[in-house]
């Protein structure tokens, strides 16, 4: 399905839904996208999670209710997914400045949310740093953490600077970190949408080429098929730098694009050796992509 159809049609099942226990991996199904690469693209275009735009919608209408005052405050917060009363409460207020009991009779001070329409400028991504390469199957070896969709942006850094600290303060065995440096760990960052969809989670590992030989207690390997990828080149400091392109990648390259679309559920960050806070520093995203 075209990227900003399934947007689109992505909206109109969570407003039909808003009533329901949908998540993120829910609205996936509906439009058949991978839940990893649809709530990633969804964050980038909107400025929402999936988790946020069904919270911030219901909390919306929940203030309506509460205005319209035909509903107890008890009914009100189980009719939109609140265990408790206080637990509604508690979300109420922090979305809307205001306790539903000092928000009733008083719409005014109702903090609006409406559903967000989806306005897209079609680029077809022809001016973009890319170039669209065939690779054979290969192997990685890493460090494995899995990950929410909803806390993947504030855990990843630091899954990140743990890694670092490790290596630089001489942590790890001498088996481990002589796979660390015989396998340049590090130079990629790769996301692997294989858990179960219950799970609501993606795999993410610091990873580097995996050349065979023993693998150490607590480092995985995972097989990357033979696939055809559009690399994207980033140059500037970390994280902006991949941040910007990542953006740009779901908002004008995607959207639109006459000749590819997403082939497989997995991302690679590659990092190339040097001091990633520079100003040349380059690194890269790579998207497994198929032609339409």
């Amino acid at each position: 399905m075209e990227w900003t159809e399934a947007l689109k049609r992505s909206i109109s099942y969570m407003e039909a839904h808003l009533l329901d226990d949908i998540d993120g991996c829910d609205v996936a199904e509906a439009v058949n996208i991978s839940p990893f690469y649809f709530q990633k693209g969804f964050s980038l275009v909107t400025g929402y999670t999936i988790a946020e735009y069904l919270r911030n919608r219901r909390l919306y209408l929940a203030a309506i209710d509460v205005v319209a005052g035909r509903e107890k405050v008890i009914d009100i917060a189980y009719k939109y997914g609140y265990d408790t009363p206080e637990s509604f409460t508690k979300a109420f207020t922090r979305f809307h400045g205001q306790s539903p009991l000092q928000l009733k009779g008083d719409s005014s001070k109702i903090k609006p949310f409406l559903p967000l329409t989806v306005t897209i400028t079609i680029q077809g991504g022809s001016d973009m740093d890319f170039t669209v390469e065939k690779m054979d199957a290969f192997k990685v070896i890493g460090f494995s953490r899995d990950f929410s969709f909803e806390t993947s942006y504030q855990e990843i850094p630091q899954f990140w600077s743990q890694f670092m600290t490790n290596c630089m303060q001489k942590k790890n065995t001498a088996e481990v970190q002589d796979v660390i440096e015989s396998c340049c760990i590090g130079e990629f960052g790769v996301c692997v949408d294989d858990l179960a969809p219950q799970s609501k989670k993606f795999r993410y590992m610091i990873a580097g080429k995996y050349n065979g030989g023993p693998v150490p207690l607590g480092m995985d390997v995972v097989d990357i098929p033979a696939l055809e990828w559009a690399k994207f080149r980033c140059v500037g400091p970390l994280p902006g730098a991949l941040q910007s392109v990542n953006t740009e990648v779901f908002k004008k390259w995607l959207p639109g694009n006459p000749d590819y679309e997403m082939s497989f559920p997995i991302n690679i960050e590659w990092y190339s050796m040097g001091d990633g806070s520079k100003t040349d520093y380059e690194s890269g995203i790579w998207v497994p992509v198929r032609k339409k």
